[in-house]
């Protein structure tokens, strides 16, 4: 296996053209786990631990460009008011140190269903910066996942950011697993609730983890949802409308039966999760004073 280093970003573009079958490093969570397991030995490795381009995260207008060296420790600490749910699922990545070193670029590239940084990404619309020598590449994160772990990054390129709206109204990450830490996701949910003045404006945002091949966003629930939510008025919630939400959450999933759960579990579970995410930000919503005006 060769082993390639980066020290800039442009170097690091060289080497992933000259070597499209090489894979990146930076947190290596994922990538020295299949290693050291002997279910994958990737030709070469290109490290991009010195690329200090990746580091950094910035705001620009509504977005929050997030580098790709950008680690789930610093997502919690330094963006956790801006993007909460994308917060609460770093939390319950691995143990601390896996959340000192491992990034949510990393957890795209792998495109692992079960990974916890895609369901908040789904619910709030993030967009992935995919770049090359031949120029750079938006993908919206809906697009992005194409299969169990494949992604639709070209052999080429490499993520250099993360673009994510920031918060415009309460999210929330629930996630399922055998034991409270430390534990891969038998399911996992994440909504995203945008009360904007504008009624066209107005959307909720879903993403589903480990219930599919791939993430995914409930369509046929987010339309329902907020069809049905008084926004100005600021009534409570209808018992029937959180039921029906999670039903149609549960529907848009695809769950079967491996180690860590029963694929009707899943569904039940999905839909139990989609409840109470909704529950709990609809709370917040109107805590905010976001109804009644």
């Amino acid at each position: 296996m060769d082993f390639l280093r980066a020290r800039t970003w442009a170097e690091a573009l060289e080497l992933k053209a000259e070597r499209p079958e090489a894979t990146p490093i930076q947190g290596g969570t994922d990538v020295m786990v299949e290693i050291n397991l002997d279910k994958g030995r990737p030709a070469a490795l290109l490290d991009l631990n010195p690329v200090g381009e990746l580091t950094g995260w910035s705001r620009e207008g509504e977005w929050i460009r997030v580098g790709a060296g950008v680690t789930y420790a610093r997502l919690i600490d330094e963006l956790g008011e801006v993007l909460p749910g994308l917060a609460q699922a770093s939390r319950t990545v691995g143990s601390p140190q896996i959340r000192n070193r491992g990034t949510l670029a990393g957890n795209l590239g792998a495109a692992s269903p079960a990974g916890d940084g895609h369901p908040p990404l789904l619910a709030s619309g993030g967009i992935v910066e995919a770049e090359s020598v031949r120029g750079t590449r938006l993908i919206p994160v809906a697009e992005f996942y194409t299969g169990v772990k494949r992604n639709a990054l070209a052999p080429d390129e490499l993520i250099r950011a993360v673009r994510v709206p920031a918060a415009a109204g309460p999210q929330y990450f629930s996630k399922i697993g055998t034991r409270n830490a430390m534990v891969i996701a038998v399911c996992s949910f994440a909504i995203a609730l945008d009360g904007s003045d504008r009624p066209e404006a107005r959307r909720v945002g879903t993403g589903i983890g480990s219930a599919a091949p791939t993430p995914l966003r409930a369509v046929a629930a987010e339309a329902f949802l907020a069809g049905e939510l008084d926004w100005a008025g600021g009534s409570a919630l209808d018992e029937e409308v959180a039921r029906r939400f999670g039903e149609l959450v549960a529907a848009a999933a695809a769950p079967i039966d491996d180690v860590r759960g029963r694929a009707a579990y899943r569904s039940h579970a999905l839909a139990v999760m989609a409840r109470r995410t909704l529950g709990w930000a609809w709370h917040d919503y109107l805590r905010a004073g976001r109804g009644a005006r």
